[in-house]
């Protein structure tokens, strides 16, 4: 049965129009917006209503610490690096960081890939000077070029529709990976293939041994596999640019409720959260689960605040509050926040980034974190989360399958220097596949101390 929407519903989703809302760019031409979401908004869903209801259930088993999310990506992604194998690459990252965590602290592990629709940047300044020539910023591939140039770096509405269609061809892949036996456990030794020999890919392959052990035991017993061939595999981005979001919009036939269909997950920026701005009210009126970024000047009162906008009734799974403090602030500043939200008693699920608060200037110039930085916000969080009793629930984090040199240190100590061989990204630094896999085997310890 359809259920049909309610016209007031459907009228709210545009109240943001009349709010001026941050972070969005100059579109120079109206009429050419107005088409391409108009076209937008007849293209099929990227995802399903049923999906982000999936998603919200297992989050919600994450806020209870019994299930874990691991959410990775691209700062930001760029139309030109949608390939197969920089995909796969991708995958077999976050899936052999979730094998390791699986394994190494049994709980199962939600993988979620900041993929498929993380193509938009908020930045600190609308423009850009070079030479005494001043251009927009640099927004992200759905707006406009990084070349700094005029004709790059006007905002080009045409943009919208190739983000739309390249995100629908990832998740394509996607869906072929993690369906079609790639992602199968049987397999788990092939998702090291293609990656350069290191020590945390040694030790990965220690884990997929013992994994192989097991289920050849498993076996013997007459254990069934289907539940290893397969993974859910949940896309997500923050949903920054409003006119992109709101065409991609699809009210649910078995409900009559509205969902954004971009994306399973969505997240609201730290530069965003505004509780009278536009993305608060418009993330506020859609169903699907939700993020918000916590940074270091949050309150206790701010968190309980965006609670009443967006999930006042209280349910669980729908608000996954992501600190990103900073490692030298994360134990002083998260108790208090933490401390505040739970005795409120409404559920959220708390997650560490820890990428954005620890950014650094090398002295080459390179825009890098020290990977000792990261982790040690990380293993902060953890320490909070252990004192008060409560729940750790996942990680935020910016990686890619290849193997730059964005992040300093790691067992590979990434210098100044080394910065300079392979550093890719247009806009944050990453962890490379090694340092992530790093990364997954100290989780797994922090994981064991919390229980």
């Amino acid at each position: 049965m359809t259920v049909d929407p309610d016209p007031q519903v459907v009228a709210g989703l545009d109240t943001w129009r009349s709010m001026s809302p941050v972070q969005q760019p100059q579109w120079p031409d109206a009429a050419a917006l107005e088409a391409v979401t108009a076209k937008l908004a007849t293209v099929p869903p990227l995802v399903f209503a049923g999906e982000a209801d999936a998603l919200r259930s297992q989050l919600a088993a994450a806020g209870r610490g019994e299930a874990f999310l691991l959410q990775g990506g691209d700062c930001a992604e760029t139309f030109n690096e949608a390939t197969a194998d920089n995909i796969r690459n991708k995958i077999k990252t976050i899936l052999q960081m979730a094998v390791v965590l699986t394994y190494g602290a049994s709980l199962p592990v939600i993988k979620m890939g900041r993929m498929a629709g993380q193509y938009a940047k908020p930045r600190s300044s609308d423009s850009e000077t070079r030479d005494g020539v001043t251009l927009p910023a640099f927004r992200g591939d759905i707006i406009n070029g990084f070349a700094f140039t005029p004709e790059a770096r006007t905002p080009d509405p045409q943009r919208l529709l190739e983000a739309y269609h390249t995100s629908s061809s990832t998740l394509n892949l996607i869906r072929a990976f993690t369906t079609g036996g790639f992602a199968s456990l049987l397999r788990v030794h092939e998702w090291n293939r293609g990656f350069m020999a290191n020590p945390a890919y040694s030790r990965y392959e220690e884990i997929a041994a013992e994994i192989d052990r097991a289920i050849r035991f498993m076996a013997a017993c007459g254990a069934d596999f289907d539940a290893l061939r397969t993974v859910e595999f949940f896309s997500s981005h923050e949903g920054l640019l409003l006119d992109y979001e709101r065409p991609l919009t699809r009210i649910d036939s078995r409900t009559g409720l509205p969902y954004d269909c971009s994306g399973h997950f969505v997240w609201i920026g730290e530069r965003t959260r505004q509780l009278d701005g536009a993305h608060v009210d418009y993330f506020s009126r859609v169903q699907n689960p939700l993020g918000i970024k916590l940074g270091p000047t949050t309150t206790g009162d701010d968190a309980l605040a965006l609670i009443d906008k967006l999930n006042p009734s209280g349910e669980a799974g729908r608000i996954t509050f992501i600190t990103r403090m900073g490692a030298g602030k994360v134990r002083d500043l998260l108790p208090a926040l933490v401390e505040k939200v739970t005795a409120d008693g409404r559920p959220v699920t708390w997650v560490c980034d820890p990428m954005h608060g620890n950014g650094i200037t090398s002295a080459s110039g390179y825009k890098t974190r020290r990977f000792s930085d990261v982790m040690d916000e990380v293993a902060g969080f953890f320490e909070v989360h252990r004192a008060l009793g409560t729940v750790p629930g996942g990680l935020h984090i910016e990686l890619t399958g290849d193997d730059v040199t964005e992040v300093l240190g790691g067992t590979e100590e990434i210098d100044d220097e080394g910065l300079a061989r392979r550093y890719e990204t247009l806009v944050d630094p990453r962890l490379n596949h090694q340092q992530s896999l790093e990364m997954a085997f100290q989780v797994v310890e922090l994981l064991r101390a919390a229980g």
